[in-house]
């Protein structure tokens, strides 16, 4: 029989039921169970956990840890003459990488300032935020203290590339780390982040981790109720990249639903205040410098992985004139947020900040004109902590591996000239209908949990919102539609409405086939 858990929490507190003990996801979840037959099997229901230094957090770290390394071997062939010999040879070997090119094309290589000297190639300053123009800067400085700037611009490239792949692999650690916490009694799920193979294969074509990182850290702040932590890690990743200032967005939303205006309002300035302490001075001493990113932003054509692009190939279609995908990429976002907000105020219990963040970043990613092979890092923590299934998430992942390498067979098709080493056009239509599609199979299951709370294995287990922070258990203030009126419902019949007690369902695979709990403890313990 499904149980009936009462959700209701003092205001301003946020507590999980039974926080000591992990939720076993090869207990909830079937494909979990039948990959853990690799390491002796499910999680037992008599097994005694005994305490080790090696804990699901560490686990975890060391998995993310060993996949970037094998995300880097899987660059190796690049790494030893691929770059640096022929055009199609790093896209047949599916090795390609931003990184090394950009030493030389963007000036490290001669010691320029980013956003203050102008370059001399087909960019006239650096097209990247600032905070990303740092690290990059930063990894040139340790490059310089490891070769001479009268060494071989190869080593100089290997060597660049060694630095960010350093510094980048403390970002994908920092992430893995982030992901298992934030869900105090489900940590095994930032495995899901750990294992995903397009996580390990794009992780060093460009510097996007490092914005990765700071959005998860930020996340992790908001899930204590450390607000002003929040909204400045947020402000720092925004510096570092466009995305993460969306998260703002969803949780405007539901701050509003729960009438946590004080901890939004926090949030709100110290992203405001971090974000200008990092622009501010560049905007002011390299005002043409710093304003690339954004002109080249608005002016770049339609590129890979959108359905612009085929759109594009078909039609011709904005060849010459950029200004109305522009347009329409804008009014489809706007289309998209407006949705969401709906959903937010109108879903018969308040969505999880996790479930409606990961929404918004797809939602931009979806109908912007670019679709970059590695913005797949921006959705798969996200991910991870919205729909923690592996059924789903693998399938995800499968798409986005077939679109990895659906991209280099396409660039290696157009850069071989009359061999036509690789995929044609037609062949990559595919792929990014692949890709596009299996984006928008995730956000189906997530918008379905949000429409259906007991389906959402998070709160199958008796949770409310454990990314939440202040979001957590807190009772609504403002809700929509049929939300209003089921509340309406509850207090005419003395309940507290669906902000305070909320029925839940059983888990998707609580159907029989696994034991039942231990006798004398309930569903989620004793």
């Amino acid at each position: 029989m499904p149980s009936a858990e009462d959700t209701s929490a003092p205001a301003g507190t946020s507590v999980a039921p039974q926080e000591a003990d992990d939720v076993a996801p090869t207990r909830r979840d079937r494909i979990a169970a039948a990959g853990s037959e690799l390491i002796g099997g499910p999680f037992g229901r008599w097994a005694y956990a005994r305490a080790s230094w090696l804990t699901p957090v560490r686990v975890v770290a060391l998995v993310a840890i060993g996949m970037f390394a094998l995300g880097m071997v899987q660059k190796l062939p690049c790494y030893d003459w691929a770059w640096f010999r022929g055009a199609s040879s790093q896209y047949t070997h599916a090795c390609y990488s931003d990184v090394p090119h950009l030493f030389q094309a963007r000036g490290f290589s001669d010691g320029l300032v980013p956003y203050f000297d102008r370059l001399n190639g087909d960019m006239d300053y650096l097209e990247y935020p600032v905070l990303t123009g740092l690290f990059m800067e930063v990894a040139s400085w340790i490059t310089s203290l490891f070769t001479s700037s009268d060494a071989d611009l190869m080593g100089r490239e290997q060597a660049y590339w060694m630095a960010n792949a350093a510094m980048l692999l403390v970002c994908a650690a920092i992430i893995a780390v982030c992901t298992a916490r934030i869900h105090r009694r489900r940590p095994w799920d930032a495995l899901l982040v750990a294992l995903a193979p397009a996580f390990a294969l794009t992780a060093t074509i460009n510097w996007d981790l490092f914005a990765v990182a700071l959005t998860a850290a930020a996340m992790l702040m908001w899930t204590r109720g450390r607000t002003v932590a929040f909204g400045v890690l947020i402000g720092l990743a925004t510096a570092a990249k466009l995305y993460p200032v969306l998260l703002l967005g969803p949780l405007l939303v539901l701050c509003w639903r729960a009438g946590k205006w004080r901890a939004y309002g926090t949030a709100l300035l110290g992203a405001a205040c971090a974000w200008l302490v990092v622009n501010v001075p560049v905007m002011l001493l390299a005002p043409e410098g710093w304003k690339k990113f954004y002109t080249f932003s608005q002016s770049r054509p339609v590129d890979f992985g959108s359905f612009w692009l085929i759109i594009n190939q078909h039609t011709g279609a904005f060849t010459n004139d950029v200004g109305p995908v522009n347009t329409y990429s804008i009014l489809l976002m706007v289309l998209a947020c407006a949705g969401i907000g709906a959903l937010a105020l109108m879903a018969p219990r308040r969505p999880r900040f996790a479930q409606l963040a990961f929404l918004v970043v797809a939602a931009f990613i979806l109908t912007n004109k670019v679709y970059s092979p590695q913005y797949v890092l921006w959705l798969v923590p996200l991910a991870a902590l919205a729909r923690p299934r592996w059924r789903d998430f693998l399938v995800w992942q499968a798409c986005e591996v077939m679109y990895f390498l659906g991209i280099w067979m396409y660039l290696a098709y157009t850069t071989s000239g009359d061999a036509h080493k690789g995929l044609p056009a037609q062949g990559y239509q595919i792929a990014i209908a692949l890709h596009l599609a299996g984006t928008l199979f995730l956000c189906a299951m997530v918008v379905r949990d949000a429409l259906m709370p007991e389906r959402d294995p998070v709160r199958a287990d008796g949770e409310d919102d454990p990314s939440g922070g202040v979001l957590d258990r807190a009772p609504d203030v403002f809700v929509l539609g049929e939300a209003a009126r089921a509340r309406l419902a509850g207090d005419e019949e003395g309940d507290e409405g669906p902000g305070r007690r909320v029925e839940w369902g059983r888990d998707e695979w609580d159907t029989g086939h696994w034991p039942p709990p231990a006798p004398g403890k309930g569903r989620h313990g004793g």
